[in-house]
């Protein structure tokens, strides 16, 4: 009888999937999570093709996403879930605090947006919060934001890198790590031509005139994100 309590009581618990392509990230949410008596870890994936095809055949009702993976773009990922999934409610991990990455997230789908560096309780809170049918997000000014993505008002730029589309910033990204055109053709998946084309499209939204400023544009722009 106790042995079939037990296993009545894991059924009714909410089943989170993890993917983040850093292992302690997944080790550390894992623990905190099963912890809890009404949630528990069903999976796991380091990246965003595998936790794809892991959440299409699990099913859980949250799944935690890293926007920043290497081998793949969490913000594709989340639109993919979200087309594939729609019952799956999708929130943020991320060590990145922008606007660029929340809208980006929201529009792709994802109800929470919580900072890695945040309080172990903020990815609790998190979770049951958008089990509750709600959004999620850090502070007032991200929540106003939210409230207005909500009532369909577009988002105020304060830079010229919140003009570039996802896959834009998705290849302008990948510059700033150093990768070439055609390394980058092979990471997305795409042809070298089509990498070429979206340069293209970046240079000309920032106003750059060559691949050279391009590239050290990029790269500064890459140094400045991971030095927040």
């Amino acid at each position: 009888m106790a042995q079939a309590m037990t296993a009545d009581a894991d059924s009714q618990k909410k089943r989170i999937f993890i993917v983040d392509d850093h292992p302690l990230v997944r080790e550390w949410l894992a623990t905190l999570i099963n912890q809890q008596s009404d949630l528990k870890v069903c999976g796991d994936a380091d990246n965003a093709s595998d936790g794809l095809n892991l959440i299409a055949k699990v099913k859980p009702h949250v799944a935690i996403v890293d926007i920043s993976m290497e081998g793949g773009s969490g913000i594709e990922l989340i639109k993919n879930i979200k087309a594939t999934c729609p019952e799956v409610v999708v929130i943020v991990l991320s060590m990145h605090d922008e606007v660029l990455y929340r809208e980006r997230a929201l529009r792709a789908g994802a109800r929470g947006y919580v900072m890695k560096r945040e309080a172990t309780k903020t990815v609790l809170q998190a979770i049951r919060c958008v089990l509750e049918g709600k959004l999620y997000l850090i502070n007032k000014m991200a929540r106003t934001m939210g409230e207005e993505f909500a009532q369909g008002k577009p988002p105020a730029t304060s830079s010229p890198v919140e003009l570039l589309s996802d896959r834009e910033l998705e290849v302008f990204q990948l510059l700033g790590r150093g990768l070439g055109t055609r390394q980058i053709a092979g990471e997305l998946h795409v042809n070298f031509r089509t990498v070429q084309t979206f340069c293209a499209r970046i240079k000309e939204k920032l106003k750059l005139n060559t691949a050279t400023e391009l590239l050290r544009e990029a790269m500064r722009w890459h140094d400045s994100q991971s030095l927040e």
